[in-house]
């Protein structure tokens, strides 16, 4: 991974822990390819950038204080793996549930490809079974 690959996903880890829909959108723009391919268990209805960033308006009109951390990433050629923890308040509508307040602690993986120093490709998984317990949704103690 070049230090140009490396900068645009921390562009992106940056921008998605601001809270702020418009700076998401602002770094998709310039960091991610607009033809983007994106696989990942989120609901959505467009394709590209317009997919990405709509995932994003979601999660933060229903976690404003959600912060991705971090935890590993590691690269190979134009791959680049990145496994997070999310954490929120789930202070807005959220795949058909109302506001709980309730916090929330998942984990996910991110598989990158990187080309000419922006996201071309996404390959996200992401522990929903864990968000929805914690939200109260699917059965069994909360994590």
């Amino acid at each position: 991974m070049n230090a140009g690959d490396r900068a645009a996903l921390d562009r992106l880890h940056d921008a998605v822990s601001t809270g702020d829909p418009e700076a998401v959108a602002k770094t998709i723009d310039e960091v991610v390819d607009p033809e983007v391919l994106f696989h990942a268990p989120v609901p959505m209805g467009g394709t590209g950038v317009q997919a990405l960033k709509q995932v994003w308006t979601v999660l933060l009109h229903a976690f404003p204080d959600l912060r991705v951390t971090v935890q590993d990433v590691i690269a190979e050629g134009d791959r680049v793996v990145s496994r997070n923890t999310v954490t929120g308040t789930h202070l807005g509508e959220y795949r058909g549930i109302a506001p709980t307040g309730a916090s929330v602690t998942y984990d996910e993986i991110f598989v990158f490809r990187l080309a000419g120093g922006r996201i071309a490709e996404i390959w996200g998984v992401v522990d929903v079974h864990a968000q929805l317990r914690q939200l109260g949704v699917v059965p069994g103690a909360p994590a």
